[in-house]
């Protein structure tokens, strides 16, 4: 992630999101925040989190990855992820819904979840 989006500007960006009719923008601004949180909290490159097509961040200690398609990925829509990064949805609700593409050994982040805003 390249600019380090400011607290209060993020947790406004997640409240609109969470509305009723989020602009593109302010979903854009939600997804990289709360990614930047998850990054925050769970710093290291063995899991890559991928919300297409607004970011991706590496995530949890261990072994890293650097070049091509990572052996740890997660990804989800901007909706599923908003829901389960602030706690409104479970990772066993998404996962059952099969709104979440998950592969490698190393990547179920249910333990780093939600987090806080």
């Amino acid at each position: 992630m390249a600019r380090k989006i400011d607290t209060e500007e993020g947790r406004v960006a997640v409240r609109a999101a969470l509305g009723d009719a989020p602009t593109r923008n302010q979903t854009a601004m939600a997804v990289r925040y709360l990614l930047q949180l998850l990054e925050e909290k769970a710093p290291g490159k063995s899991v890559e989190v991928r919300v297409p097509p607004f970011g991706a961040v590496q995530v949890i200690q261990g072994l890293s990855h650097h070049r091509g398609t990572p052996p740890n990925v997660v990804e989800t829509d901007a909706a599923t992820w908003l829901a389960l990064a602030t706690g409104e949805k479970t990772w066993a609700d998404t996962t059952a819904d099969g709104k979440i593409a998950v592969s490698g050994t190393r990547a179920d982040i249910s333990g780093i979840l939600p987090v806080r805003w």
